[in-house]
């Protein structure tokens, strides 16, 4: 088949399950191009059987917001008309799921269009009245959607008021990513005392609830020894940091912005936070269980869907934070479960959310539609 992808190319789950997922197929002997503004962060080199197309934004004086939308549906047409692709991938609705119809529209009515929702396009960005609209257009227009979680399935046909059938395939991860070796070298810099680590990893927006992270931490030293890992960045970084000093427990916590490979330093934790206000999946989170790193988190959206309680994972009430902590105190004090919540942890990971078998249902969705 000759697949293509867009997505966006910046750190985050829905780039990298696009990224990977356009990887594996290449793998497979399929023929992928991935149309983005910028070359996916984890694409890294580009192996033989991808291409990459660059989309290019004209910038004239009249137009005040670049046309990225626009510009995204021409380089579309190009790559499907000089490449022969037979059906778009898009991951993220908006603008996506619109570039890649205008596209189709231009090339009357080909190739084939599969739209990936991956939480925020609906929850946030595609709840807004002004956007929902056309949202909902790039949605009804697809050949197939799917989604990431069945929670986010419901929220879709609610939100938008569809009865249009969407595909619950869930992110998947390769327990091969995570080296043991760089985890503990990691370990030993985070950790020079030997005092167990607890790790999050985000975008750092509100709705990761990063403030609950840095609360749960304060709550746990008032318990027992430890150390935080903060992965990632964001606009609530600061406010964080600020938190930390604040309450004098800076040295106990770092903020190490993105860093790849991500595994390496999830891998090297002892729990892994996830206090979400929303979150249709939880990449993040299963990245951490393939490593071996149980998780607390909250029950938002897609994450019970994850997560089975008590097994490698507990939920908990969104901003219950004394809860949050309690449940790591008991795991960081007892050995012997945490060492059996480990193993669950990377046993479920790999039993239900291995790469082979997730991408063996969107190669199964292509070839349904492609005949």
């Amino acid at each position: 088949m000759r697949i293509g992808v867009t997505c966006y190319p910046t750190v985050g789950g829905s780039g990298t399950v696009a990224t990977e997922l356009g990887l594996e197929m290449a793998r497979r002997g399929h023929e992928v191009h991935f149309i983005c503004y910028a070359l996916p962060y984890r694409l890294g080199r580009v192996p033989p059987g991808v291409t990459f197309h660059e989309v290019t934004v004209p910038a004239y004086p009249l137009l005040q917001y670049p046309p990225y939308s626009l510009a995204l549906a021409s380089e579309m047409a190009d790559a499907v008309r000089n490449h022969g692709i037979e059906l778009l991938h898009v991951h993220y609705a908006i603008p996506h799921a619109i570039s890649a119809y205008l596209a189709r529209e231009i090339l009357g009515g080909r190739p084939k269009l599969v739209v990936t929702l991956h939480g925020t396009d609906i929850t946030v960005v595609g709840a807004d009245p002004s956007f929902l609209p056309i949202v909902r257009l790039g949605i009804e227009r697809a050949d197939a959607v799917t989604a990431v979680s069945a929670a986010l399935a419901r929220e879709t046909h609610e939100r938008l008021g569809i009865d249009k059938p969407i595909d619950v395939i869930p992110n998947f991860v390769d327990p091969d990513r995570c080296d043991r070796d760089f985890a503990a070298a990691h370990r030993r810099r985070l950790s020079p005392d030997g005092a167990p680590i607890v790790v999050h990893a985000s975008n750092f927006r509100p709705v990761k609830r990063v403030m609950d992270v840095v609360e749960i931490f304060r709550k746990v030293l008032e318990r027992i020894p430890a150390h935080l890992a903060m992965v990632g960045d964001g606009p609530d970084r600061a406010a964080a940091e600020r938190f930390t000093r604040e309450k004098g427990i800076a040295h106990r916590v770092e903020f190490l912005g993105n860093v790849s490979p991500v595994e390496g330093v999830i891998g090297a934790g002892d729990v892994f936070l996830l206090p979400s206000e929303e979150e249709a999946f939880g990449l993040a989170a299963l990245e951490a269980m393939s490593c071996g790193v149980p998780v607390v988190a909250s029950n938002a959206g897609g994450l019970p869907e994850l997560i089975a309680e008590g097994e490698g994972g507990f939920v908990l009430p969104i901003g219950d934070t004394a809860g949050m902590a309690a449940r790591v105190v008991t795991l960081l004090s007892d050995q012997a479960e945490l060492a059996r919540q480990k193993e669950l942890a990377r046993g479920r990971a790999i039993r239900e959310f291995s790469t082979g078998p997730i991408v063996d249902r969107y190669e199964s969705v292509y070839r349904r539609l492609l005949g």
